[in-house]
Order: structure tokens, then C-alpha cells, then sequence
């Protein structure tokens, strides 16, 4: 259990309206807007009052409302995806592509969610909700809200473990930034402070069939939230958070730590159009054994054949000149993140396979990053091992086919 993005449902598209002695806050929606909220998470966790671990994780959240009711309420289709980087793992300095679950929602213009108990994200749930009443800098105004842990790992629990709370607002002031998204531009934003404490007694869990489980759950959560009024949304936001569990037998689970996260609008790019644009660029630099394809996730660049030093995964010369090249395709597309996956051809064992892959999915997206394409928290990679091959393993020419490393730019 982590304190991660599942907090930044706090986001999804409130409006200002201004008001004779201030602004009515308002969710306002559109229908098949796309967006992208990406958090970042510095977590200390302890058991028993020991240090177990460090970590950073990135959480994803990509959104699609689908409906805008006639009540100003909006139904939502999400998909949530977290990754981590704890101390001594494996994957180095990136983050590879999390666990997915996807949810759907409906959320009032107040900002209240009415979710099925089948989903666990998001994690904090009516944060935030807006009064009815114009406020100006200085006011304040409280709400109930409530957090739905997923609790079914660590204690077999089988629908979320909500948690509820009192949260206390405080819009401060107007200040001038720059916005998160690519664009840079100065905006004038509303700054405003949520801050909630938990303590929570909580009954035998219904459908718990674990020998240990949450008897109290205690902590905070202090957010500032940069809301850009131009847009009609929240830019970004940063928090520091505790959480402390206390089980019926003695355990304690505590995580801190700090986040930050953005949120970012983008249009579709796996479109017939951008196909056709990128498979130009792609002759026009002279790029050889790549081909483009429109995916479930985006728009995927596959690169066949790539050239490594022998079982390493250390690029070749020409490999790097060739990425420099596609680079410049990517860099079309600055608001979308990368998802690069590493495949291999069958030799030797699969488990083998599999630290390869990574591996090479890995040095290439170093390797972007080290050209300035995107930085480590916008690009994700992963690893398939010889698992999902395009051609045979039964002659060389067919394993250079598999032997590749796809580079897709994300719709979701």
C-alpha cells in the first residue's frame, strides 16, 4: 500500500466562474477530452518502526471523459498505472511500466464521485469539493472525503479499505508561474491549501480472511494546488503525507514522504494521419529496418535488427545514430510520454531472455534521455523477453525480426 497518485483525482477539470465578490469553483467537463496527470513520489516506509525501504514512483493516470450528463456531471473511463524505483532494484535509474487498472466514475460539478465498490482507483475520493457560495482569497470551507485503500496484497481484503476524513480549504491567493505543460507560458494561478488528518478505528473488513488486519489507521495530507484559471483546471500540485496502520496484532506500516504531480491535456496521436507522417519522416531520414504501426497505447516506432554489442546491451555506433534520428520524430510530440519495450529472439532461457530485454529497453531510453527528449520520469520501459515474437526463431534472419526494441509514443 502507498500513498501515490491515486491522489491526484483532485485534478480533474474544476472552472472558475467569476463572481461580483469572487469565483464560484466548479468542475466543468467536455466530452472526449483526453488527459494525462503524472505524479512523482519520494516514500520512506518503515515496519515496526524499522526502515524497510526507499523509493520513487511515478504514478500515471490517463483519462477520457465520455459523457457530460445534464446535471454537469461527467462519467470518466481511467486507466491507472504505478511504477517504482526502490533502492538496489533492478531496473536502474528508470521506471518500468506498472501494474494497470482501470476504473470508471461519475464526478458532480461539486466534485463528489459516485464509483462502483469494484474499483480501487482513485485513491482519495471527493478531494477536491467546492462549496456553492463565490470565494475569495482568504476564505476557507471544509468537506468530506474519504480514501479507498487497496488492501487485498497485504491483508486479503477484498473491496477497498475507505477511510474517511474531514478536509479543510483555504483558498490563498492569486500568483503568477509558468505552466507544467510544454508550453512554458505565464499564468496567473489560484492557490489553494487542502489539508485533511486521519484516525480511523476500523471494524473486522468485510470479506478479510487474513489472519492480521487494519485496526486503526492514522496520518495527514497538506497539498498546495496551482489551479490555472485560463484553462479551467489544476496545473499541478505538491504534498507532503503520512500514513500510519496499526493491525490487530501489533504490526505497524508507516509511509511518508513528499509528491508532486502535473496534468497535461493531449490529442490522440494514433491516428491514420500521424501514421502516414511519421512513416515519411522515417524515409525521408533514410531509417532502415523500422517500421510504424498504430497500437492499443499509441503510436509504436518498432526498430528491427537492432544492433547491440554481443549479448549486451551496450548500443552500437550506428544504433545510436539511428535513435539520434528518430529522436527527431519524437520530439514532435513533447506532451506525450515514451513507453520503450525491449524483445528478444529465443536463445537460451527465457528467464535470460527476459534481463536482456529490460536491459536493452533500458539503454535506450538512457540513451533518449541523454539526447534531452524527454527526461526519466516521462519514460517508461519494459520488457517481454523472447515472449512475443513477429517471425520464427528458426533461421537468423527471422531472429533479427524479433531481436528489437519498440519505442511508442502514448495516447494513454
Amino acid at each position: 500500500m502507498k500513498k501515490n497518485i491515486y491522489f491526484l483525482f483532485m485534478f480533474i477539470f474544476p472552472f472558475f466562474i467569476q463572481a461580483e465578490e469572487g469565483k464560484i469553483l466548479r468542475f466543468k467537463y467536455k466530452e472526449n477530452d483526453n488527459f494525462r496527470i503524472l505524479s512523482t513520489v519520494n516514500e520512506i516506509v518503515k515496519v515496526n518502526g524499522i526502515p524497510n525501504h526507499k523509493a520513487e514512483i511515478v504514478n500515471r493516470i490517463s483519462m477520457k471523459i465520455t459523457k457530460v450528463n445534464e446535471d454537469n456531471s461527467a462519467e470518466h473511463e481511467a486507466t491507472f498505472m504505478t511504477s517504482e524505483n526502490s533502492i538496489g532494484s533492478r531496473t536502474g535509474t528508470n521506471f518500468s511500466w506498472g501494474e494497470e487498472y482501470k476504473s470508471k466514475f461519475t464526478r458532480s460539478k461539486n466534485g463528489n464521485y459516485d464509483i462502483d465498490n469494484i474499483y480501487f482507483m482513485p485513491v482519495v475520493r471527493d478531494v477536491p469539493t467546492f462549496p456553492d457560495y463565490p470565494i475569495k482569497p482568504g476564505d476557507k470551507w471544509t468537506a468530506i472525503g474519504h480514501e479507498a485503500h487497496d488492501l487485498r496484497r497485504t491483508f486479503n481484503i477484498s473491496t477497498p479499505y475507505k477511510v474517511p476524513f474531514s478536509a479543510e480549504y483555504t483558498y490563498i491567493k492569486d500568483e503568477e508561474g509558468i505552466s507544467s505543460d510544454s508550453s512554458k507560458e505565464k499564468k496567473v494561478f489560484q492557490i489553494i491549501n487542502v489539508k485533511y488528518s486521519l484516525f480511523y478505528e476500523s471494524p473486522i473488513p468485510n470479506g478479510t480472511t487474513a489472519i492480521d488486519y487494519p485496526q486503526t489507521t492514522m496520518g495527514y495530507s497538506n497539498q498546495t494546488i496551482w489551479w490555472d484559471n485560463e484553462k479551467g483546471q489544476i496545473d499541478h500540485y505538491t504534498e507532503n503525507f503520512r500514513i500510519l496502520i496499526e493491525t490487530v496484532r501489533g504490526n505497524q506500516f508507516d509511509f511518508s514522504g513528499t509528491s508532486r504531480a502535473e496534468n497535461t491535456e493531449f490529442k490522440r496521436i494514433a491516428t491514420e494521419e500521424n501514421l502516414v507522417n511519421v512513416l515519411q519522416k522515417v524515409e525521408d531520414l533514410g531509417l532502415e529496418d523500422i517500421s510504424v504501426t498504430k497500437s492499443e497505447k499509441g503510436l509504436t516506432i518498432s526498430l528491427e535488427n537492432i544492433q547491440f554489442e554481443a549479448d549486451s546491451a551496450i548500443l552500437r555506433k550506428t544504433e545510436q545514430n539511428k535513435i539520434q534520428k528518430i529522436s527527431q520524430i519524437l520530439s514532435s510530440y513533447p506532451d506525450n510520454d515514451l513507453l520503450i519495450t525491449g524483445h528478444t529472439a529465443r536463445v537460451g532461457s527465457e528467464e535470460s531472455c527476459q534481463i536482456l530485454s529490460e536491459e536493452r529497453a533500458n539503454a535506450v531510453a538512457n540513451f533518449l534521455i541523454q539526447l534531452g527528449v524527454k527526461d526519466k520520469y516521462h519514460i517508461f520501459t519494459q520488457g517481454f523477453g523472447s515472449k512475443i515474437p513477429i517471425a520464427s526463431n528458426m533461421n537468423e534472419t527471422d531472429k533479427s525480426k524479433n531481436r528489437r526494441v519498440e519505442i511508442t509514443i502514448l495516447d494513454n
